[in-house]
């Protein structure tokens, strides 16, 4: 079985996939002056883009993590860009908590782990 990692860096990779499993590393929004949901849409567009670097897509997705810097202002904002954004039947096992993040002006973070194709 082969290991690739994508993107990697001194700390991480964007994506590591192994034994026809694909496990992205917490993805963050690139412009931390918009809204949970601009920042929610951006973090998505991330996932669909390493998604298909690795040989998934969103309708492959087993698990989802979701960390929001603050929940009960922006859960309603995220869950309607992450409904919109998620094809029907295709609802991953999901947890979505509230935590300090890497940055303060970061509104949400995603992970998810994926079949590949």
């Amino acid at each position: 079985m082969s290991l690739q990692r994508i993107a990697p860096n001194e700390r991480m990779s964007a994506a590591v996939t192994f034994a026809n499993l694909v496990f992205l590393s917490g993805q963050v929004p690139d412009d931390r002056t918009q809204d949970a949901s601009g920042q929610t849409r951006q973090v998505l567009d991330k996932i669909d883009a390493l998604l298909a670097a690795s040989g998934s897509d969103r309708t492959r997705l087993l698990s989802a993590q979701i960390w929001l810097k603050d929940i009960e202002a922006d859960f309603a904002a995220m869950n309607a860009i992450w409904s919109a954004w998620l094809p029907a039947g295709c609802a991953p096992a999901r947890a979505t908590v509230e935590a300090r993040l890497a940055s303060a002006d970061v509104r949400v973070e995603i992970m998810v782990i994926a079949a590949a194709s």
